[in-house]
């Protein structure tokens, strides 16, 4: 049976490097065609890219058709000592990105036939382009959302956020299927657009099962990251807002000056966490910088196999953002590490990890229950921090792409 083909509409995408973001397209194109279907990519010139690395070259299919549309990034390339009209920021950076992109997708349509039209978020120009093939095309199209667009204060710009809104109303009226990556993403957008609900479901992301049994190639002993003592590592950004970690440097310097932290039991580690600045200014203030590791991106392999040696895995997320769950959190899962999760009982990043068994949780902004789970954590009473076998195996990149597949067989009948 000849496979169906399907457009894939992305910014992130390799040589990007510094967003979780690009493992979703990636993966869905290493394992769609164990569905029955053939992926071509339709993504951004590497110019647009802030930073590059080749780690996950290796990784995209050899066959794989990938078309690299003209692009600038205006705040790099369209700038006069560092301003630039705000016009060519609407609805993001790469706004030029669609020009080339909708003829260059044309012409792949009309070369590759393909069944249908996949844009991901959260580069909002993406969408647009989506949108447009659609309209010219005819073919389904299929917006990944993944987390909300226009929402109560963000984007803060107040042009910016009409444009986020248009695009998500284009894809509500438009798209076949529009999906999220939770369940409070989904039922917000049901709300919002009672019309569409019946377009609107649930895609998780999840981890890639061949790049953990290659990270864990590279650790024959497993040796701990600081020899004697226990590192809690924190893998990927902190946002001072939606991650703000205030309150866990507060519950830290507590600990260790009340003494109830023995001096050299704990290191807390800080992975490519971008507001680098923010975290030694807390470490200061708190007297906790002996505690306070900072470092700077690694490979993508290289930082499983750090999840890999870790003696705990922390999350944390702002209850301002409880109808979202970060990508790292499927890794955690997949890693079997403890976890240590800063987040509100009552959002969608609590509800994962208490279906994966994880009851290790603590409010964000509590400092008290912070300092709790701490101790529970330094003095290893590690019952329900880690995940069950079951919750893994569902979470694997794999099984997510056969579950997209089958939204595909679904929108292309209808």
């Amino acid at each position: 049976m000849t496979a169906k083909r399907l457009l894939l509409v992305a910014y992130h995408f390799p040589p990007l490097a510094g967003s979780s973001g690009i493992q979703r397209t990636l993966r869905f194109v290493q394992y769609l065609p164990k569905s029955g279907w053939e992926p071509i990519v339709l993504t951004s010139h590497p110019r647009t890219y802030e930073k590059t690395s080749n780690d996950l070259l290796a990784d995209v299919p050899p066959n794989l058709v990938v078309k690299r549309a003209f692009a600038l990034d205006t705040a790099r390339h369209l700038s006069l000592g560092g301003r630039y009209l705000g016009s060519m920021a609407c609805p993001d950076r790469w706004m030029t990105w669609q020009f080339d992109a909708v003829r260059q997708g044309l012409k792949l349509v009309k070369q590759y036939r393909p069944a249908a039209i996949w844009s991901t978020y959260p580069i909002a120009t993406a969408h647009l382009i989506g949108h447009a093939l659609a309209q010219r095309t005819g073919l389904p199209w299929i917006a990944d959302f993944r987390d909300p667009m226009a929402q109560d204060g963000y984007p803060a710009d107040p042009k910016v956020w009409q444009s986020f809104k248009r695009i998500e109303e284009y894809a509500m009226h438009d798209a076949r299927l529009n999906l999220f990556t939770t369940p409070g993403a989904a039922r917000m957008y049901r709300d919002r657009y009672p019309f569409a609900a019946p377009r609107i479901d649930v895609l998780e992301n999840g981890f890639d099962e061949d790049a953990f049994v290659d990270a864990d190639r590279t650790l024959p002993h497993r040796e701990p990251l600081n020899p004697g003592c226990l590192t809690l590592v924190h893998s990927g950004i902190v946002y001072p807002k939606e991650r703000d970690p205030t309150p866990l440097f507060a519950a830290l310097g507590k600990l260790s000056a009340s003494g109830r932290l023995p001096k050299g039991r704990l290191k807390v580690r800080f992975r490519a966490a971008v507001h680098e600045d923010l975290l030694r200014q807390l470490a200061a203030n708190h007297g906790v910088a002996d505690i306070t590791e900072i470092v700077p991106a690694i490979p993508y392999r290289a930082a499983l196999a750090e999840m890999l040696r870790a003696d705990g895995l922390l999350v944390m997320q702002a209850s301002g953002c409880n109808d979202q769950i970060p990508a790292k959190i499927y890794e955690y899962l997949r890693a079997r590490r403890p976890i240590v999760a800063l987040t509100d009982p009552i959002g969608d990043t609590a509800g994962a990890l208490f279906a994966a068994g994880i009851r290790s949780i603590a409010p964000l902004d509590q400092r008290e229950a912070i300092e709790a789970i701490l101790l529970r954590f330094v003095f290893q009473d590690l019952d329900g921090t880690t995940a069950a076998d079951a919750a893994i195996a569902a979470a694997s990149r794999e099984d997510r792409t056969a579950q997209l597949a089958a939204f595909l067989e679904r929108t292309t009948a209808a």
